[in-house]
């Protein structure tokens, strides 16, 4: 697979991505790239920086889990991007990221994606990506929010397929989606620009744009799960979620809300063909 390049990410981005894009590195390895940029100095408001690796030593995904795929044959991309105040409702940020993430891959021709609440992608009832959300410390500036996002690419040939299934469950690729599997490069380059439109639309109206464009891509809707929290394992039957990005569920006695936790998903409950 073709190695990336930052000019060959950054040629295609265009518009209003490319103008307020600082600064776009590719590393060939580094341990994490939302660990780096947490690191590094704060874009200004309005505007972000990103970071890409062929291969991360230390990938994080959500609750300090592991983010695991080989080199060079996914997308391990951060970006960085300046608010001029704390978001409301800044949990709900990473179901907008999820949406961002999909309709990037959409512009592609490829369909049948879904979003596994809060941050999985999904395809083919299997994980496609993850994202994860993270926020530095406000300063006089502004609030400054590091996202990152892994997807699985292609997998031919590396070998080590069967590893990764039994580390993480049941994951696909983007090429057993695609009849013709765009460039990492192009797919690279639609992830940052949807992710930048989305940091700035989120800015302005919160998630309740992003509320009725979850609706399609609402994967645990109507599935018997688990929700791992404080109180325990709840069981129950998802709901979708509310106005605000909380997830909504429907004990036996009542309809629940959870802005946190883990989901457990029965696998003989799956509906999704």
């Amino acid at each position: 697979m073709t190695l990336l390049t930052a000019d060959s990410v950054r040629q295609p981005i265009s518009g209003e991505p490319r103008s307020h894009l600082d600064i776009l590195e590719v590393f060939s390895e580094i341990e994490s790239t939302n660990s780096y940029l947490m690191d590094q100095p704060c874009p200004p408001p309005g505007r972000y920086r990103v970071v890409i690796a062929e291969h991360q030593t230390a990938g994080r995904g959500r609750m300090d889990r592991t983010w695991c795929s080989p080199p060079s044959c996914g997308l391990c991309l951060s970006m960085a991007f300046t608010f001029r105040s704390m978001p409301e409702n800044f949990p709900s940020l990473s179901l907008a990221i999820g949406i961002a993430v999909a309709q990037a891959i959409e512009r592609f021709g490829i369909q049948g994606i879904g979003l596994k609440w809060p941050n999985d992608i999904v395809a083919r009832d299997g994980k496609l990506g993850g994202v994860l959300s993270e926020v530095l410390p406000a300063n006089a500036e502004g609030v400054t929010v590091v996202v990152g996002v892994g997807l699985n690419i292609d997998f031919a040939d590396t070998g080590v397929q069967s590893t990764i299934v039994s580390q993480l469950g049941r994951v696909v690729d983007l090429a057993s989606c695609s009849d013709e599997l765009p460039s990492r490069s192009a797919i690279s380059a639609a992830v940052i620009e949807c992710l930048f439109e989305t940091m700035v639309r989120f800015e302005a109206d919160g998630f309740e744009p992003f509320y009725e464009m979850w609706q399609q891509y609402d994967w645990l809707r109507g599935q018997q799960v688990q929700i791992e929290s404080a109180d325990g394992l709840i069981p129950g039957l998802v709901e979708g979620v509310d106005t605000d990005g909380a997830l909504l569920l429907r004990t036996n006695d009542e309809r629940r809300r959870f802005t946190s936790g883990s989901v457990i998903l029965n696998a003989q409950a799956v509906t999704h063909q």
